[in-house]
């Protein structure tokens, strides 16, 4: 690549944004043409930011692992291989602090550096984080690690959504953002996988957690090579931040890239459309903090926001968490091993997360989550039930817990990033995003922590069915909050669904 396509030239004199609607009719909601694209070209600009998705998941299944084996005092190759409670807890939620911590940062960084630069600098951080924790001398440094390597989490799952939404065709947009959560999944079964091989090996946590590094490598040499969003280009330059012109030619050229060659004359068309409906939307104002709670900013806040709230408190971390105890109470003969029960609950997870992929784009957001949600209600009824009454009838817990995690893949796991990807107007998709992922790593980690004095407090049963209650009232807040949003543009979604 010549020259890097994710700032526009800056602005000359004499342009702005008015000459955007001069030149074409601006009310193009509803009348955009067909796109053309190559599949295969098509491909390239998830992958890579999908990358990022990866590695939180191989974070999530290798961390389990790693924390038996540097506990170990024969295995862990450390003489501070006796870590008290606290500690582990530092150790595994690490991440998840860093996570936030990357939130943060995105919510005031991401508008300015791009979805592009945004993935790279997060691959940058994956790669140095796995590095430091690996060779880590101390447990200070070790947690170090773990906090650049979870804001680096923070950071890449707050672009990837963003890059993927805005450059994927919107015949399969759906397909492509509900994949992320696909390469979320296939990195928790990697990350168990990889625990299970170097659990028995000396100082094998620092395997665990350095075999990140080289995906991370990857995923950063292919975010330089793909272009920038067409639509952050054109947004920066109707804001006054680059010529017009110039921008719009960049754009045209990067939807190509983006398309591959089957895209044709039909780039120019659609980065006119586009320029076109970010006018008529009043997408050059510069968006002010205040605004982000205000009208249709504030709606598109309250659906994603309540999306991804809802995808943490309805209790999927504590369902998990139950699973070896489930299997093993079923006679299941692997079940005294926690790490093979994750890996046959992951190639689940995997392949209703599959499921999703598929039909997303057909059936709808709304159907998946309504009929996704209603199974894990039930799942959660039955779960409690177990735990309360059903105690002998261990085939209800392990009914309700595969229930519960297939219907979890196929309504929140995948539409909730889907959602919060499409539902954010284009100035505000940065800002709004950051929300909305701060909010997601905020819950998991109440959850997460919260969980076990409420389990000593009320007891197993009692805290399934309150997650139960939690799940109808998530069941109500979509039915009458979250629209459907299959087969529109993003520009589309920004005026009939605000």
């Amino acid at each position: 690549m010549a020259s890097d396509p994710e700032q526009p030239t800056s602005a000359k004199e004499g342009s702005s944004s008015g000459e955007i609607g001069s030149a074409r009719e601006p009310l193009l909601i509803g009348v955009h043409h067909s796109e053309s694209y190559s599949l295969s070209a098509a491909i390239l600009p998830f992958l890579f930011p999908a990358f990022g998705g990866l590695l939180f998941g191989y974070d999530i299944g290798a961390t389990s692992s790693a924390t038996i084996s540097i506990q170990s005092p024969t295995l862990s190759g450390v003489s501070w291989y006796q870590l008290s409670s606290i500690e582990i807890g530092l150790l595994t939620s690490g991440s998840l602090y860093g996570a936030l911590i990357g939130s943060l940062l995105a919510f005031n960084v991401a508008d300015f550096l791009g979805r592009r630069r945004e993935l790279i600098v997060a691959a940058l951080l994956y790669f140095v984080g796995a590095l430091v924790t690996a060779f880590a001398p101390n447990f200070s440094v070790l947690v170090l690690g773990r906090l650049i390597f979870g804001t680096g989490i923070g950071l890449a799952m707050h672009a990837a959504p963003m890059y993927i939404a805005e450059t994927a065709p919107t015949p399969i947009r759906g397909q492509l953002i509900s994949l992320k959560e696909f390469f979320i999944v296939l990195g928790m079964v990697a990350g168990y996988g990889f625990g299970s091989l170097f659990v028995d090996t000396e100082a094998g946590w620092r395997y665990m957690f350095g075999v990140s590094s080289p995906v991370a490598i990857i995923m950063g040499v292919g975010m330089w090579w793909l272009p920038a969003s067409p639509r952050w280009l054109l947004l920066r330059a109707i804001q006054g931040k680059g010529d017009v012109q110039d921008s719009k030619e960049i754009a045209i050229r990067s939807l190509r890239q983006l398309r591959g060659q089957a895209s044709g004359d039909s780039a120019q068309q659609q980065v006119d459309e586009i320029l076109a409906e970010l006018s008529y939307l009043g997408e050059e104002k510069e968006v002010t903090f205040g605004e982000i709670f205000q009208g249709k900013c504030l709606k598109a806040l309250w659906i994603g926001a309540g999306l991804v709230l809802f995808q943490q408190i309805t209790g999927q971390p504590s369902v998990l968490y139950y699973a070896a105890s489930i299997f093993q109470s079923a006679g299941f003969s692997g079940a005294s091993d926690a790490t093979r029960v994750s890996i046959l609950l992951g190639a689940f997870k995997l392949i209703m997360t599959g499921v999703a992929v598929v039909v997303v784009d057909k059936l709808g957001r709304r159907p998946l989550l309504l009929g996704g949600v209603s199974g894990m209600v039930i799942s959660l009824f039955l779960l409690g039930s177990y735990y309360v009454f059903l105690d002998n009838a261990p085939v209800v817990a392990v009914v309700g817990l595969l229930l519960y995690v297939g219907c979890y893949q196929i309504s929140f796991g995948p539409i909730g990033w889907l959602m919060i990807a499409e539902i954010f107007p284009l100035r505000l998709r940065g800002r709004g995003l950051g929300i909305a992922v701060l909010v997601n790593f905020g819950a998991n980690a109440l959850v997460t922590f919260a969980f076990s004095p409420l389990k000593e407090l009320l007891g197993a049963g009692i805290l399934f069915y309150i997650f139960c209650v939690i799940a109808v009232a998530s069941l109500a807040f979509i039915y009458l909050v979250v629209p459907e949003t299959k087969g529109l543009t993003l520009e589309e979604i920004e005026a009939k669904c605000l």
